[in-house]
């Protein structure tokens, strides 16, 4: 455990963090909680008086009194914070910010069909070697039922979480969606690249490159490099990133996205691509002691494949969110287009951190909580230009709805979000080649996912930083 926790803690801590509930804490009506709970609940409110964004404007509450540990750390959270979170589950949650889980191997879109009144499930993508992709999973196929009852808002998500489903396809037909086959799916432990797919289009002249990303996961950094290789040892000529369904991650996977495309001269001159503000106490820290590496991230000369564009497409949605809008809207003040192709992004433009109880209790009450840890938001972001606080997200340069009853695969010139980047390249319309069968449905979706840490991913960890050790 604390060779995993030591990636992402700092161990200087304020002296004041180790202040339980002072003689003034109000002491409410009511049983106190079990001395476990008493435990894990120190450590949530230390955690927080130390790193919390917010930490200024937390209410005043006497955790002896506060029976669920989780809901005392909610009562502690700003009311504009919809981001930080805790979890009794740390290990399979820290695996999985590596990209290491147990899954399927697919993630899915979930819609509300409105005009045949049915929940349905639709791939969005599937990682080679799992089991969707054994069992011949593709982009753009309906789902229907799970463990054979159709699919509603409360057992939806049985296809992320369960070890094994039965999975019943569904057929598209004029006016319904009905049952086909039904395939049964066992979960495995998986390592994944989120370096998806990648390939080179030519159009109009122009050598076009595309990448999809799927997270922000530092183990594979060497894989973006050698993708960008690629991309220079063939000329290519154009840019398309694919950040659609990237929820986000690592910082450092950030910059060195950005700094793979981003002109020469901004990335030999490591100049900034975001400042960080923390709260008041770590900001005077860092501040005072001038650890300029904790107030500022830039670009890095050490990469090994630039390719120093002036121009680049991103292809978003709303769930491109934190690492994929830094690296965004970082690269707007160097770049003469940053050009985004889809809808508007998530908006999430503050930082977070796993907290471990480790560094904040002593070791026999560490060790007995050592499942536990808090993601709070921790910090908060600009680009070099001072952008920050775009709650509402990045509207896109070229609105393109992402309609997945009617998906080519990723990386083909037909799919509508390459599609209009390749044309917006060239100034020529690319003539499909090929076609899937037009469906045509009202539909809203209402959730997508990965894996049962999604939702935690999605409102905590986009924008993590590591903290030196």
């Amino acid at each position: 455990m604390k060779n995993l926790a030591r990636t992402t803690l700092w161990l200087f801590v304020a002296v004041a963090v180790f202040t339980a509930c002072s003689k003034d804490d109000p002491t409410p009506d009511g049983p106190e909680a079990s001395e476990y709970t008493k435990k894990v609940n120190r450590f949530i409110k230390a955690a927080m008086d130390d790193k919390y964004f917010w930490n200024e404007d937390m209410p005043n509450l006497n955790y002896n009194y506060e029976t669920d540990s989780k809901e005392y750390f909610h009562k502690l959270l700003d009311e504009d914070d919809r981001f930080s979170w805790i979890t009794d589950d740390v290990q399979a949650l820290l695996a999985s910010f590596e990209g290491n889980e147990k899954s399927f191997g697919w993630s899915l879109a979930f819609y509300n069909i409105t005009d045949i009144g049915k929940i349905v499930a639709i791939v969005e993508f599937v990682y080679p070697e799992t089991p969707a992709s054994a069992a011949g999973f593709k982009r753009g196929d309906i789902i229907l039922k799970v463990n054979g009852n159709s699919l509603s808002e409360s057992n939806y998500k049985d296809l992320l979480n369960l070890d094994q489903v039965d999975a019943t396809v569904g057929i598209p037909t004029e006016n319904d969606i009905v049952a086909d086959t039904t395939i049964t799916l066992v979960s495995d432990q998986l390592s994944l690249n989120p370096v998806l797919t990648s390939n080179v289009v030519e159009h109009d002249g122009r050598k076009i490159g595309y990448l999809f990303y799927a997270q922000f996961i530092p183990n594979y950094d060497n894989n973006l490099g050698a993708v960008f290789q690629s991309f220079i040892s063939q000329n290519v000529t154009d840019l398309v990133v694919d950040l659609r369904y990237n929820t986000g991650g690592i910082i450092s996977s950030a910059q060195y996205l950005a700094s793979c495309i981003a002109p020469l001269n901004v990335v030999n001159s490591n100049d900034i691509l975001v400042t960080i503000k923390w709260n008041r106490y770590w900001q005077k820290y860092w501040t005072d002691r001038q650890i300029m590496s904790q107030l500022e991230k830039y670009f890095d000369n050490q990469v090994p494949s630039k390719m120093g564009l002036n121009k680049v497409y991103f292809l978003t949605g709303p769930y491109t969110a934190s690492a994929s809008e830094l690296t965004i809207t970082g690269l707007r003040p160097y770049m003469d287009e940053v050009i985004t192709v889809g809808d508007t992004t998530y908006g999430k433009y503050v930082g977070s951190q796993t907290l471990l109880p480790e560094t904040y209790l002593n070791d026999a009450d560490a060790q007995e909580i050592s499942n536990w840890a808090i993601q709070p938001i921790v910090l908060r972001w600009a680009n070099s230009a001072g952008v920050t606080d775009f709650e509402g997200g990045f509207p896109p340069d070229i609105l393109v709805d992402d309609n997945l009853l009617n998906a080519f695969s990723l990386g083909d010139k037909n799919d509508p979000l390459f599609k209009a980047a390749i044309e917006d390249i060239t100034g020529t319309p690319v003539v499909a080649m090929k076609s899937v069968p037009k469906v045509s449905f009202n539909y809203k979706m209402i959730d997508r996912g990965f894996s049962r840490f999604d939702e935690n991913k999605r409102q905590g960890p986009m924008g993590l930083i590591k903290l030196p050790e």
